[in-house]
């Protein structure tokens, strides 16, 4: 089986509280992308915070309240979802709700176990989304070092990061932790 991994593509990293041009000119990258597959599954994760979140250690180094549960900046993208919903070979995960990883840090633990339990199904695993230089680079690299032998590509044509320089410096990096860029 093929996955595709859609990091954090919500309205507060695209055009919401942390939002950037380069992550609003990749939403119609990653729809088609979502689009084109061929019986893959398609997981996502989603930055989710409370409304403590000033109070906690990230919120102390990034005093921008963000993805708060159930706001609308939490949201995934509508064009994401309606691509994924609307593809005739979607499948679906039935244990999770809605393929989606919630997460309060950068990389997801519970989708690095899920996939763990899944190894010997997993064909290859292709990652995109925003922020390229945080989650996408933290996720692919746990993923890498939990499963070693099987192929991962990160997409950059459907990455964003928080500047051009800092997206194209976790590209190097996760090129040199043996993670394809596709």
């Amino acid at each position: 089986m093929k996955i595709l991994i859609v990091v954090d593509m919500q309205k507060d990293f695209i055009d919401g509280a942390l939002g950037t041009p380069e992550a609003v000119a990749i939403v119609d990258n990653v729809a088609s992308r979502i689009k084109s597959g061929e019986n893959e599954l398609v997981l996502f994760t989603q930055d989710t915070h409370g409304d403590d979140y000033l109070t906690t250690p990230e919120g102390k180094k990034l005093p921008v309240v963000h993805c708060i549960e159930g706001t609308e900046g939490w949201e995934i993208n509508p064009a994401i979802m309606v691509a994924w919903k609307n593809h005739p070979d979607t499948i679906i995960a039935p244990e999770l709700k809605g393929n989606t990883f919630t997460k309060p840090v950068f990389g997801s633990v519970e989708l690095v176990e899920f996939l763990k339990s899944k190894q010997n199904e997993i064909e290859s695993i292709e990652i995109l989304g925003i922020c390229t230089d945080i989650c996408v680079v933290s996720n692919a690299i746990m993923i890498k070092n939990t499963l070693p032998h099987i192929p991962i590509a990160v997409n950059a044509a459907c990455c964003a990061g928080v500047t051009p320089q800092s997206h194209q410096a976790a590209l190097d990096v996760m090129k040199m932790c043996q993670i394809d860029t596709i």
